[in-house]
């Protein structure tokens, strides 16, 4: 059953839309079953009716014009109970109702099931057998288990179907929802980036150079046989020749009179080589996927191989041309990364679209600190079809909205023109100090990572760097900074924000952060190998890194070092080991510079409980909210499904933030905070009430921050804290602040409603 049940999901997977993917579902599950009738009814939205859809016994000219509403009919019972609905004989229960035409009178034993996404009920799978029997325990639970399989892939051919064929009409209008990543509108040109050499994430795109396009997949393909030569010549007496005629067949896949002569076909007819490539090879692998037999299945295997290969080189082909980006770029691609960002003039970059990931990801904190409106999970766009189309990206509300009508456009576009107005507003209030109505002073930092934050945030009045994240200038590169090169960067940021303290955290990577030339692969990242975890088994990138960050300050003076990540006594005081023996090799090298204040981010729950104790041991704590959120809530801050329940204003988040302030008050050590929520202007009333001594944010949060603690005492912020404390839901915390918000006039952009 099990077997059945693979083959099945593998091949309702390789389906080319939602059409093909329910004739699959209801063959073969009415074959796997033994059944004489196996039909799918899905949820119109619009209408909010069941749609007889696709089915094998019944009528299928009835498919697509049949329907039931919601609790109508057994289809509409089951969908309304949730669970599965098991008769012997359909036709005497109260609920059931006949549907004209679709044949199924002969058939009284009914076995419905609901399918399920995400709390949604998207339809319900049926299977009908003439014999008066219910179906047994055996069958309900295949028929279970196959909906629960199917509904994630159901639910994604369902919109990227209908995104597809509307994408067809440039007229009609299409809005793909996803994860609010960074703040702000765009209105730009897509520019697809692939991952090297998928297949399956080749954008599609017509050229006007047939006969490059041509020649450049002629090259690839002769590069991939001569590759394929040499690899057989040196197996040659190591293989049995049956084993080793194999790559014989490999070279005939590839031959002009094969897949090779398919591909050539379609450059001619204007398509790119790499378009074309992915198109062919895809519907072979896709052939050998859904055979019975074991042997030829496991062929596809090769054939993506083969495809894979000839890409990679087209890829460096294309690499190795220029590339151009259009003067209002919005970038999408499955999983976006820094180094991707960096790919683009800054100047032409306006958004940012990532398939995989959320708002906690470590490319929406960059595009947050660069300005750049983005949205992440958008896990139904069928993003390789978008490659030089016009999108609107709502980073406010996390949607994608293709081929907006003219209306809508100008709505967005005044949106755009109300941020433009308020961020100059602000602009007033870059001088004026972050003081509350009653004079108490809160100095505002930023978080920085790449030298184009330096200007945006000196323009923005930061008083300091709470949180400079060295890794950016790893992720930059193709191999590790060395110590010359990394005292070089330092230095500019120093030299940029001096007299300014800079605090730069020491190489956090693991996680969301991994280096191309450092992979960490690891069942659970996040839980893993990361942070200082890594560095302290790394001694010898650690104490570079120190001893660069020390040798980038001397003369200035303005540097604080920070350590990620640690989560017990032992990690800090190695750390500082390392740090105090940094320290004295560059005094013995003549080295003149004090060693600076030193302190520990708060990120896991282990360092909440121990805040005290790792405040004795160094000069200041740090929390880092965005992690400790993800590990006190237990939610993966990268993965969609679950990013509703990520949330900063979760009581027991609150929590955590008042324990480390007091721990750090009691110890007489200042405390600061690094994370999202410290750009949140009600966020960051409450780290004020707290007795947080220092916030830092993005540098586009810090105008709108300073607004709301320029428009309030101090008092009232205490009587707030104590107000929320008290409650133990999300959202009544969320509502009271909103509503503080309101009383002092202070405007959340982007709130307000575009349809």
């Amino acid at each position: 059953m099990l077997e059945t049940l693979r083959q099945i999901v593998q091949e309702v997977n390789a389906a080319e839309g939602l059409n093909e993917a329910l004739d699959i579902i209801v063959r073969r599950v009415r074959d796997a079953m033994g059944t004489e009738v196996c039909s799918v009814y899905m949820r119109d939205p619009a209408s909010d009716r069941y749609i007889f859809r696709a089915t094998e016994g019944l009528n299928k000219d009835e498919v697509g014009h049949a329907s039931l509403a919601p609790g109508e009919g057994l289809v509409g019972l089951v969908a309304a109970r949730e669970e599965p609905v098991n008769l012997e004989d359909a036709e005497t229960h109260p609920s059931f109702q006949f549907l004209q035409g679709i044949g199924e009178e002969a058939f009284h034993a009914f076995l419905g099931v609901p399918i399920i996404h995400q709390r949604d009920v998207l339809g319900v799978l049926v299977v009908q057998q003439a014999q008066r029997r219910r179906f047994d325990e055996d069958d309900e639970a295949f028929l279970v288990t196959m909906s629960a399989q199917l509904a994630g892939v159901i639910a994604h051919a369902q919109v990227t179907g209908a995104v597809q064929e509307e994408l067809l009409d440039a007229a009609t209008p299409a809005k793909i929802s996803g994860i609010a990543g960074a703040p702000g509108i765009a209105i730009g040109t897509v520019a697809v980036v692939s991952p090297g050499a998928d297949l399956y994430a080749v954008p599609r795109r017509m050229v006007e150079n047939r006969r490059a396009e041509l020649r450049a997949f002629r090259e690839a393909l002769s590069a991939v046989q001569t590759d394929i030569r040499s690899v057989s010549e040196n197996l040659r007496g190591e293989m049995s020749p049956e084993d080793h005629a194999l790559f014989d067949v490999y070279l005939g896949i590839l031959d002009d009179s094969a897949i090779g002569g398919e591909v050539a076909a379609m450059i001619k007819a204007g398509h790119w080589a790499q378009g074309a490539l992915s198109h062919v090879m895809i519907q072979h692998i896709r052939h050998f996927e859904r055979m019975e037999h074991s042997y030829l299945r496991e062929r596809a295997v090769d054939v993506k191989d083969l495809g894979t290969r000839v890409l990679a080189y087209l890829q460096a082909h294309e690499t190795r041309s220029e590339q151009s980006y259009p003067d209002q770029c919005v970038l999408v691609g499955e999983e976006l990364t820094a180094s991707a960002l960096g790919e683009i003039p800054r100047d032409k970059l306006v958004g940012l679209i990532s398939v995989r990931g959320s708002g906690n990801s470590h490319v929406a904190i960059l595009a947050r600190a660069m300005g750049i409106p983005t949205v992440m999970g958008a896990v139904d766009l069928p993003y390789a079809r978008l490659q030089d189309r016009e999108v609107i990206v709502d980073g406010y509300r996390g949607a994608v909205h293709l081929n907006p009508p003219p209306e809508v456009r100008q709505r967005f576009q005044n949106l755009v023109d109300e941020d433009r107005a308020i961020t100059k507003d602000l602009e007033s209030l870059r001088d004026l100090p972050c003081e509350t109505l009653d004079g108490h002073r809160l100095p505002l930092w930023v978080n920085t990572g790449l030298m184009v934050d330096v200007s945006r945030s000196l323009e923005q009045g930061a008083e300091g760097v709470g949180l400079y994240r060295t890794e950016v200038p790893f992720l930059l590169r193709d191999r590790f900074p060395s110590e010359e090169e990394q005292r070089q960067i330092y230095r500019e940021q120093l030299e940029a924000f001096a007299p300014r303290p800079v605090t730069m955290r020491t190489l956090d990577i693991g996680g969301d952060k991994a280096l191309p030339y450092f992979p960490i692969e690891e069942d659970n990242p996040f839980l893993g190998w990361r942070g200082i975890r890594v560095t302290l088994d790394h001694p010898e990138i650690f104490l570079a890194q120190v001893r660069a960050m020390l040798k980038a300050n001397e003369g200035l003076g303005n540097l604080r070092i920070m350590l990620p990540m640690v989560s017990n006594l032992a990690e800090l005081e190695e750390g500082l080991s390392l740090i105090g023996r940094s320290h004295q090799e560059l005094q013995q090298e003549g080295f003149r510079g004090s060693l600076p204040p030193i302190g520990v981010m708060v990120e896991v729950p282990s360092a909440v409980y121990q805040a005290r104790a790792l405040a004795r041991r160094v000069d200041f704590l740090s929390v880092g909210s965005n992690d400790l959120t993800q590990y006190l809530l237990a939610v993966d801050r990268n993965n969609a499904r679950v990013a509703e329940l990520y949330h900063s204003f979760h009581p027991a988040v609150l929590q955590a933030l008042q324990a480390v302030a007091e721990a750090g008050r009691l110890e007489g050590r200042p405390v600061g905070i690094c994370g999202e929520l410290a750009g949140d202007p009600m966020g960051a009333v409450l780290m004020l009430a707290m007795g947080y001594t220092m916030l830092s944010m993005n540098a586009t949060s810090l105008p709108r921050v300073k607004q709301a603690l320029r428009k309030l005492a101090y008092t009232e912020a205490c009587d707030v804290l104590a107000e929320v404390m008290g409650m133990e839901d999300t959202d009544l915390v969320v509502e009271r602040l909103e509503r503080l918000m309101r009383e002092h006039g202070l405007h959340q952009v982007g709130r307000s409603s575009v349809s």
